[in-house]
C-alpha cells in the first residue's frame, strides 16, 4: 500500500513531546522526511535516533529570531524545500483575568501566535505549489474555560490567521488549514499552573463531557494531521478541524 506522505518534506516545531512528537512519528511512518524542531535537544536526538535517516533534529526556540533563521537555513540546505509545515510549538497557562497583564499576554501570544506566524512567513519562499501549512489551534476557541482567556485568545487569533492565509496563499497553490485538539493527554496538561489535585478535579469534569469518557491521545491529532497533509485533502482550504472527543457538541 502506498504511503500517504511518500516523498514529502515536513517541518514540525514543538516536536520533542506530545502532539508534535506524535506528528513526527506518524509522518515518518507515512513516508515523509521530517525536520523536528524544539527546545529540548536530548528529546529531539532520541526522536532522530528512533528514525535514522528520516528525521533531522534541530534544537532551538521558536520565539528567537536567530533560531528560526537557523531552522529555515538548515532545512533548505538539507532538503531544498518544504512540502508540509506544522508550527506546533505552544504553551498553555492558567491566568485569571485580574492577573492578565501585558506581560502575561506576551508570554503566551509570543509562542502561540507570533512564533507560529513567523515560522510560516519565513518558510513561505521555500514552499511550492501543492504544499500545505497546518496551524494547531484548540477546541477552546468555541467554548469558554475559566482562567484560559489568554491562551484561548491566542489560538483564536491563530485560527483567524489560518483562514485568512488560506485565501491569500491559495493562488500560489499552498493550502492552509488548522487542527483544533480537544482535551489530549500530553505533558502540556501538567504545565498549565494548577496543583495536581485541582487538575484531577478539572479532568473529571472534562471526561464527563467526552463521548469516550477519557482524554484523547496525541496519535489522534497526528492522524488528522496526516490526512490534511496528504493529497486526499487537496480540496480542503481554511478549515479548523476539531478533534475533541465530542466536547463541543454539548
Amino acid at each position: 500500500m502506498q504511503q500517504r506522505l511518500e516523498g514529502k518534506v515536513a517541518v514540525v516545531t514543538g516536536a520533542s513531546s506530545g502532539i508534535g512528537h506524535a506528528i513526527v512519528s506518524r509522518y515518518v511512518a507515512e513516508g515523509a522526511r521530517v525536520v523536528a524542531f524544539a527546545r529540548t535537544g536530548s528529546a529531539l536526538d532520541a526522536l532522530a535516533a528512533a528514525h535514522p535517516g528520516r528525521v533531522t533534529a534541530i534544537a532551538g526556540d521558536a520565539t528567537v529570531a536567530a533560531d528560526l533563521d537557523r531552522l529555515v537555513r538548515r532545512t533548505v540546505e538539507t532538503h531544498g524545500r518544504v512540502d508540509v509545515l506544522v508550527p506546533n510549538a505552544g504553551i498553555a497557562r492558567v491566568v485569571s483575568f485580574e492577573n492578565s497583564t501585558r506581560e502575561a499576554f506576551d508570554a503566551q501570544f509570543s509562542i502561540n501566535f507570533y512564533a507560529a506566524a513567523e515560522t510560516a512567513r519565513l518558510f513561505l519562499p521555500h514552499m511550492a505549489k501543492g504544499s500545505s501549512i497546518q496551524f494547531i489551534t484548540t477546541f477552546l476557541t468555541q467554548v469558554g474555560f475559566p482562567g484560559l482567556a489568554i491562551y484561548s485568545a491566542s489560538k483564536a487569533a491563530l485560527k483567524s490567521l489560518a483562514q485568512t492565509l488560506a485565501a491569500e496563499l491559495a493562488p500560489r497553490g499552498i493550502r492552509v488549514n488548522s487542527i483544533a485538539p480537544g482535551p489530549v493527554a500530553t505533558p502540556l496538561w501538567g504545565t498549565v499552573g494548577l496543583p495536581p489535585e485541582v487538575l484531577g478535579k478539572v479532568a473529571e469534569g472534562i471526561n464527563a463531557r467526552l463521548m469516550q469518557g477519557a482524554f484523547g491521545e496525541p496519535a489522534d491529532i497526528a492522524e488528522a494531521s496526516v490526512f490534511l497533509a496528504s493529497d486526499a485533502a487537496k480540496n480542503i482550504y481554511g478549515q479548523d478541524l476539531v478533534v475533541d472527543g465530542g466536547y463541543t457538541i454539548g
